[in-house]
Order: structure tokens, then C-alpha cells, then sequence
């Protein structure tokens, strides 16, 4: 796994001291967090492959099932700073505790659902139950492990595992999909969290912050409503279109919630949100390349599942598998991450990833309808993903490098909201740029298949567009930010 540090020259890391080597119990809590943060990332993505299956089975419209996703991503997303801020007034164990217990039982619910709304409902739970493990899961960590060596490392091996899960769900919601059927990917769920909420109890220790601070009372109001609406002005979109008035008032009133929420926390005595640190460039436009790659990279995955399964006409079991050798490409592009970071520095790795991830995901505009394309199709997801892990470790050493260690902390909650921002908002978006496009190509005449395919090559066109301007703007932001740095240095 990648480990997040500052990089050096080759061959001059000293050997790490006994103090930062990690002992038997830290492993096994560093096992435990990582365990629960992997398994809400394979709740974003194992159900996709699964969609079709479970469209038939509880009568849900191809144009509903967005939302056994949407139902996920919403409360995920919204409510993820404001649990983040709770855990710090009423204990992060005890609220790390009650996120998995909430988990798990919504993934039985979602296993066992007979109908529409109850799946809904369990997955809406989920998400909610999510919301609470990853901020709490991230703050045990950083403050179990220590600012320095160990908190990076413990860092790098989580970060790599969120965006692992996502990949890994897809080939196993493949697998459980066509032998067992779609519920097994809600019951591997529940099992998994049964797993690690027995086993925390017995590592974990109760943390509180020692200045027991107050929740930003406005901050959360207007952060969770704006994320709340923008997310599902987006999801709803992809079902309906932009047009209707209840998305365009919820995007509408989304944007000003969020707008007000930058205001609010530019006077909060306790923010949600420290603004003078996002002012920092590295801070700035390295989270901005995360949110960016982790928010494209899924979207790439969630469209070639339905190109795959939709217009190809393949089993989820062969989806799952084309996803597969993905997964482990960017396993070992993990492991190599580092050494690339040691020998071209962080920023370079960065806008070199990014530029690389945009080449592989603007290959797939020439998927077609014939049966070469799965060949195209795993060739080029394969290939962003690989540079999409150079991504995620060098995000992380620039946006957590050059700051005070009184800042570590703030910045890795920073990484870690844009990791799951990025998650939550980019399948929505694109979604819908696909849905809407694949409509009006069928209203003008078009078959079902060439539709969708029409649809889902015009959101994978602005996936590439995104991540190719994004590597633009960081690549140019960084070098301001490294030459600001390098005035200051000659003026003292």
C-alpha cells in the first residue's frame, strides 16, 4: 500500500525510528478503521452492477434506479461535516460505534426488501450510517497514530483503500450478482460491518477534543441543506432532465445554502470549515485535484457498467471481471506511487496523473456497439486507473505537506471530505448529462441501444473536459504557489 510522505531524493529516507514503528494494537485499530472506511466505499459501488437485477426483481424503471445509488449518496454526503463536528463534542467512539450499528442494520433492511421503498429506505440509512464512519473513523486514526510518519503512512494505506473498495465492489457486486443474486451484495455488507462493530469495542478508546468545542450551529445548517439540494437537483435530473421547476429551485437554493455556508464560516469562531487554511494554494488546489479524480473516476466506472451491461449485453459476473484487472493494476500502481513521487516530486506526479487519467478516460469515446469495445473498454479504464492512484497519494502529500502540526489534523479531514464529495457528487452530475442526452436521442428516433451509448460517450467527452482543465489549473496554481515560496525564502 502507498504511503503518504513528503518526498525525498531516492535512497536518502533514514531508517524510521523505534518510536514511529507502529505496534501490535495500533496495527490492529489501523486494520479495524481501514476495514469499516473500505467497506462504506464498496457500498458505493457494489450494488451497481447489480441494478439490472434488481430493477426486474422489485419492479423499479430503468429510469429509478439511479436512485438505489442517489438514495446512498445523499444523506453520505450531506450530513458527513456536521457528524464530524458532533463526534468531537460527544465522543468519536461512541458515535463510530452507533454509525456501524445504523450500517449494519440498514443492510439488512436493503438485503431484504420487498419493494421499492423499502430498499430505499434501507439504502437511505446506509448512507446516513456512513456519513457518521468515515469522519469519526478518520479522527480516531489521526489521533490515534501520530503527526509524522505514522499518520502518514496510516493516511496513505486508508486513502488507497477508499478508492480501492469502489473498484473492488464492482467485481464483487459481479460475482454475488450472478451466483447468488443482487440481495448477497447487501448481505456481504451486513456481515462485514457485524464483523468490525464486534471487534471495535475492544481496540478503540473514547477521544474527545480537550477543548470541547461548540457546533457551528449555522455552518451545519447551510452545508448540509446546500450539499442536500445540489445532490439532488443532480440525481433528479438524471431521471427527469433540468427542466423541471422542483430541480432547478433545489439547484437554485443548493448553491445560495452553500454561497451563505462560505460566509457564515468566514465569522464562526468554531468553523466547520478552517477558510484561512483553504486559502493556502497547496491546500487549495491539491484537494481540488481529489475531489476532482475521485469524483471522475467513479463516474468513468459507473458509466462503463452500463455500457457494459446495457449495450453490450454482458453478465454482471464478465462486468465485474473487466473491472477486475483495473483493481489490480492500480494495486500495484499504488505500491509504485511513492517511488514515482520520490523521483519527479508531488506536484509533477500530480498534473501528470491527472493529465494521464483524462488521455485514458477520453479513449473510451470510441466505444461502439460491437463486441471489440469491451477490449477498448478494459484497456482504457485500466489505464486511467492506474494513473488515478498517482493521483490520490500525491494529492495527499501536497495538500498535508507545509503546514504547522497543530494544521495536520484539519488538513487530513480536508483530504478525506474531498475524497467523499468527490465520490457523492460526480456520478450524480454526469448521470445526468448522459440520461438527458440518451432522451433526446431517442425522441428523435434513436434505438434504445444507440441511445444509451450516445449518452454515455457525451458524459465520459466532459469527464475527460474536467479532468484535463483541472490538470491545467492545479499544474499552473502549484507552480504560482512554488514560486510565491520561493520569494518569501529569498526575502528572509
Amino acid at each position: 500500500m502507498p504511503v503518504i510522505d513528503t518526498p525525498a531524493p531516492a535512497g536518502t529516507h533514514p531508517a524510521a525510528p523505534a518510536a514511529a514503528r507502529m505496534t501490535t494494537r495500533s496495527r490492529l485499530i489501523l486494520l479495524l478503521l481501514c476495514a469499516a472506511q473500505f467497506i462504506v466505499a464498496l457500498d458505493f459501488s457494489v450494488l451497481n452492477v447489480a441494478l439490472p437485477a434488481l430493477g426486474t426483481d422489485l419492479g423499479m424503471g430503468q429510469g429509478d434506479l439511479q436512485w438505489a445509488v442517489t438514495a446512498f449518496a445523499l444523506p453520505a454526503g450531506g450530513f458527513l461535516l456536521l457528524f464530524g463536528r458532533i463526534a468531537d463534542l460527544y465522543g468519536r467512539r461512541r458515535l463510530f460505534l452507533s454509525g456501524l450499528a445504523l450500517f449494519t442494520a440498514a443492510s439488512v433492511l436493503a438485503a431484504l426488501a420487498q419493494g421499492p421503498a423499502a430498499l430505499l429506505a434501507g439504502r437511505a440509512l446506509q448512507g446516513l450510517g456512513a456519513a457518521v464512519i468515515v469522519p469519526t473513523g478518520m479522527s480516531l486514526l489521526t489521533t490515534t497514530f501520530a503527526e509524522g510518519p505514522q499518520r502518514e503512512r496510516a493516511l496513505g494505506i486508508s486513502g488507497t483503500l477508499l478508492s480501492m473498495g469502489f473498484t473492488i465492489g464492482m467485481v464483487l457486486g459481479g460475482v454475488l450478482t450472478d451466483l447468488l443474486g443482487w440481495r448477497s451484495t447487501m448481505g456481504v455488507l451486513a456481515v462485514a460491518g457485524t464483523a468490525v462493530l464486534v471487534t471495535a469495542p475492544v481496540l478503540l478508546t473514547e477521544s474527545k477534543h480537550p477543548a470541547r468545542p461548540r457546533i457551528d450551529i449555522p455552518g451545519a445548517v447551510t452545508v448540509t441543506g446546500g450539499l442536500l439540494s445540489v445532490i439532488y437537483a443532480l440525481s433528479t435530473a438524471a431521471e427527469q432532465g433540468f427542466g423541471r421547476p422542483d430541480v432547478v429551485a433545489a439547484l437554485v437554493a443548493g448553491l445560495v445554502l452553500l454561497a451563505l455556508f462560505v460566509v457564515v464560516e468566514s465569522r464562526a469562531d468554531q468553523p466547520l470549515v478552517s477558510l484561512p487554511m483553504l486559502r493556502r494554494r497547496s491546500v487549495a488546489w491539491g484537494n481540488l485535484a481529489g475531489l476532482t479524480t475521485f469524483a471522475m473516476m467513479s463516474t468513468v466506472v459507473f458509466l462503463l457498467t452500463l455500457y457494459l451491461q446495457e449495450v453490450l449485453r454482458l453478465s454482471a459476473l464478465w462486468t465485474g471481471l473487466v473491472f477486475g484487472v483495473q483493481g489490480v493494476v492500480s494495486a500495484v500502481s499504488g505500491i509504485v506511487a511513492p517511488k514515482v513521487i520520490a523521483r519527479l516530486g508531488a506536484r509533477n506526479t500530480l498534473v501528470t496523473g491527472l493529465a494521464l487519467q483524462a488521455g485514458g478516460t477520453a479513449a473510451l469515446l470510441g466505444l461502439g456497439a460491437g463486441a471489440g469495445g469491451v477490449w477498448l473498454a478494459l484497456a482504457a479504464v485500466t489505464l486511467a486507473g492506474l494513473f488515478h492512484l498517482w493521483v490520490i497519494v500525491s494529492y495527499g502529500v501536497i495538500a498535508t505537506s507545509g503546514l504547522a502540526d497543530t494544521e495536520q489534523g484539519l488538513a487530513t479531514g480536508l483530504v478525506t471530505s474531498s475524497q467523499q464529495m468527490g465520490i457523492t457528487l460526480g456520478i450524480p452530475l454526469l448521470s445526468a448529462v448522459a440520461a438527458a442526452h440518451s432522451a433526446a436521442l431517442r425522441a428523435a428516433g434513436g434505438g434504445f441501444a444507440d441511445a444509451t451509448l450516445g449518452g454515455i460517450k457525451l458524459a465520459l467527452g466532459v469527464d475527460a473536459a474536467v479532468v484535463a482543465v483541472v490538470a491545467v489549473l492545479v499544474a499552473t496554481g502549484l507552480r504560482a504557489a512554488g514560486a510565491a515560496r520561493r520569494v518569501r525564502i529569498a526575502g528572509n
